[in-house]
């Protein structure tokens, strides 16, 4: 039977410890399996003697080596937490300790080469909150992609002061209600007399429903939070997983770290860390401004009128249900519209992660990189944290040739840091150092790697083919995830948290990065077109035509001459095969390459194009200010207008002179809205006061999550809802528009000033 692992976890019993799995199976039962597993971990061969003497333990002779190929000896324990006592009983005594770290329910997985789901043999009784129940099945690795796994959305409304819960509601799609404390009956809701019973038939019908996933916005530092408080408030054991333990909840208080709920058996999945997590683009994650972006739909209460909840539960109680129940409905609808679960349930089997770890991009690592070791008969160090002696040397970016340009061609190396980790084999295992040996291959920085098969490189490799399998199935979230692990690759060498962090070694990734993308600027500029920007893994070119087709063919013609230089350069100079792919990405038909603020020399990361293609036209924005959330939605509207104009050579004059009068009249009063994330605590705010903290701390308790919306008024910064003065339109002139107007004024030897002055000659264009 075929099945999805939901929650991978452990019992010890006695001297014996069992590895739990519960999940989903094919026929929509829940499972758990449960296997006896020994836990275990490494030391080299020659130190058994001297452990020995330290204490009793058993122990296996395997044929296994570490990175350096001195053989190790598998010491094995009766339960996972004798382990750091050992561990550390050893490396007192400078006894070296190998794989000592890993947790022990993904020991067993990673043994087993399982990731995500699995097949299950053997006979299986019925439980009291489990279908099936296996006890010592096979298991074997099998891909299944589960489209049964059962969702529930949760929300709870309570009084203004915190004290009282008013309603529960849950959604899923096939259940629909709400639990109301009340003694009247309503639509869409069982009612309650108090809020004992409701608490007691919640648990009921979570446990009727049998849920995989819970979900909710903000639901674990809110909704279960309160739930746990109110659960021993009425002495009713706190017990939402499919096991008879106590639920858990750990609430994290920066904006950092996520809140964990451990409901045993289930995973709580928070859509508003889920849609982060996915990288989803949205203006904020308040849940009425999400729904209204993905949905096109607004809670049926707008936050603004949050303080009447109370009023509302007592004269129109039926609002507060259906307010409460589509709240539940919205955040489920924009999980399945966004993909986010898809895409979490892709990562988990792509990684072997459980759904509320498939963003732990090290461990995700860990868990491929030890199943690829294991078969080379390699183990690998204990993970301990490092200090960055240094900062890692970043990419390579060139100072650019400021200017409006016609035709800017654009080469991007496709996923460069992989590409050149998989055709050097920057790999852990294969990492010598200094050390040189036969047919090494030497880094720019000064280390050495063996010239073989590295397991970064075949993992890598690996990757490469599912996603070109994805790409010809269409399947654009399996894409996505595989895009995700490949590009954090660098970013987990790079990690002191990393088991494998060594800054020679990430140092080399970045060295030849360096040395890569200089190396192909030379030969385009050998060629006889202009470079004016490179960016860690970008080169934009001149084309020097005012000819868009001759553009496009001088850049499929760079393209083709470059990829064959480096496939003969890689194999002559290093004895390997090239995977460095260079893509003529697109060709920019009129392009601004701005200066740095109040100078002369070219900005980096900042510019913007205008792209045809098949007969439509975009302007893409990096960097610059209408794409830049701390700049005004005015500002915004201002750059991209003036873009459109210059990119098009038109005359813009008139139309600054008309938006800074329009401005004036108060006709983008809206638009002048400063929205900021407080970072912090507000009260950690104490050496300076930054103008988004100073309105937060305006609003004193009324201030929520940890966006804060203000204007900058005659008296200062000001939240929206206590505005008080007059704006200072004097301040969004010259910090918003003036800074924009100029960045393409100074090409034509003008400024904002003499603009609006008329004192100079205001024709930009020569006809």
């Amino acid at each position: 039977m075929k099945g999805f692992i939901i929650y991978p976890t452990y019992r010890a019993i006695g001297d014996k410890s069992y590895v739990y799995l519960f999940g989903r199976l094919e026929n929509n039962q829940s499972f758990l399996t449960i296997n006896e597993f020994k836990p275990y971990f490494f030391i080299k061969s020659k130190d058994l003697k001297k452990a020995l003497k330290l204490g009793k333990f058993n122990y296996e002779k395997i044929d296994l080596t570490n990175f350096q190929r001195e053989q190790v000896t598998k010491i094995i324990l009766n339960i996972p937490s004798e382990i750091p006592e050992v561990r550390n009983k050893f490396e007192k005594n400078n006894i070296e300790c190998y794989e000592a770290d890993i947790k022990f329910a993904y020991r067993f997985l990673i043994d087993k080469k399982i990731q995500g789901s699995l097949e299950i043999e053997g006979d299986y009784e019925t439980g009291e909150k489990i279908d099936r129940i296996y006890r010592e099945p096979e298991l074997k690795p099998i891909f299944y992609k589960p489209n049964n796994l059962k969702i529930l959305s949760l929300d709870i409304e309570t009084s203004i002061d915190g004290k009282r819960l008013y309603c529960l509601s849950l959604y899923s799609n096939n259940y629909k209600k709400s639990f109301m404390v009340s003694k009247e009956k309503f639509k869409d809701a069982i009612s309650c007399p108090d809020e004992e019973t409701l608490l007691e038939n919640f648990s009921k019908v979570l446990s009727l429903e049998d849920p995989d996933i819970i979900t909710g916005w903000n639901v674990i530092d809110f909704d279960l939070n309160f739930l746990k408080e109110k659960f021993k408030e009425h002495k009713i054991p706190f017990q939402l997983g499919r096991d008879n333990s106590n639920s858990k909840i750990k609430i994290e208080k920066g904006f950092f770290r996520d809140s964990k709920a451990d409901l045993v058996g289930r995973q709580v999945l928070d859509g508003l860390q889920l849609l982060r997590a996915s990288f989803v683009k949205v203006r904020d994650y308040k849940l009425d401004t999400v729904a209204s972006d993905i949905l096109g739909k607004n809670k049926l209460i707008a936050h603004k009128d949050k303080s009447k909840i109370d009023l509302i539960y007592r004269e129109d109680p039926q609002k507060l249900i259906n307010y409460n129940l589509e709240d539940t409905k919205l955040v489920y609808e924009i999980l399945e519209k966004s993909g986010t679960l898809e895409l979490s349930i892709q990562r988990s089997l792509l990684t072997g992660m459980q759904l509320d770890r498939v963003s732990a991009s090290i461990a995700s690592f860990d868990s491929l990189y030890l199943k690829k070791a294991r078969e080379r008969k390699l183990v690998c160090q204990t993970g301990k944290f490092s200090e960055k002696p240094s900062p890692i040397t970043g990419g390579y970016v060139m100072e650019s040739k400021p200017g409006i340009y016609d035709n800017v061609l654009v080469f991007d190396f496709k996923s460069l840091y992989p590409s050149l980790m998989r055709t050097f084999n920057i790999d852990p295992a294969s990492y010598l150092g200094k050390k040189k040996e036969k047919n090494s291959i030497k880094s720019p920085n000064g280390v050495y790697f063996r010239n073989e098969q590295g397991i970064v490189p075949e993992i890598i490799e690996t990757l490469w083919k599912e996603r070109e399998k994805a790409r010809k199935e269409k399947n654009e979230l399996a894409r996505y995830a595989i895009k995700i692990l490949m590009n954090s690759m660098f970013g987990i060498m790079a990690s002191p948290s990393c088991r494998f962090f060594n800054m020679d070694f990430a140092n080399a990734i970045t060295h030849f990065g360096q040395y890569i993308i200089k190396l192909t600027a030379k030969k385009i500029n050998e060629k006889g077109y202009e470079l004016i920007y490179s960016d860690t893994d970008s080169n934009f070119v001149n084309s020097n035509t005012d000819s868009e087709k001759e553009a496009e063919e001088i850049g499929e013609k760079i393209e083709k001459e470059i990829n064959e230089f480096y496939k003969e350069f890689i194999k002559k100079e290093y004895k390997r095969d090239s995977f460095l792919e260079l893509e003529f990405e697109k060709n920019y038909a009129r392009f601004l390459m701005p200066r740095i603020r109040s100078g002369k020399k070219g900005a980096k990361k900042r510019y913007a194009g205008l792209v045809k293609k098949d007969g439509k036209e975009e302007i893409k924005i990096v960097g610059l200010e209408a794409i830049r959330g701390d700049w005004t939605e005015a500002a915004q509207i201002f750059q991209k207008e003036l873009l459109d104009k210059i990119f098009h050579k038109q005359e813009p004059s008139e139309f600054i002179k008309k938006f800074v009068s329009d401005l004036i009249e108060g006709k983008y009063d809206d638009k002048l809205i400063y929205r900021k994330q407080i970072r912090k605590e507000l009260k950690a705010y104490t050496r300076i006061t930054p103008q988004h903290v100073f309105a937060a701390r305006l609003l004193g308790d009324k201030f929520e999550g940890n966006i804060v919306e203000y204007y900058i008024t005659t008296n200062g910064p000001e939240p929206k809802q206590l505005l008080k003065h007059k704006l200072d339109y004097d301040h969004y002139i010259n910090k918003q528009i003036k800074p924009i107007a100029d960045t393409v004024l100074v090409f034509f030897n003008l400024n904002f000033e003499e603009l609006l002055k008329g004192s100079k000659q205001t024709k930009l264009f020569g006809y």
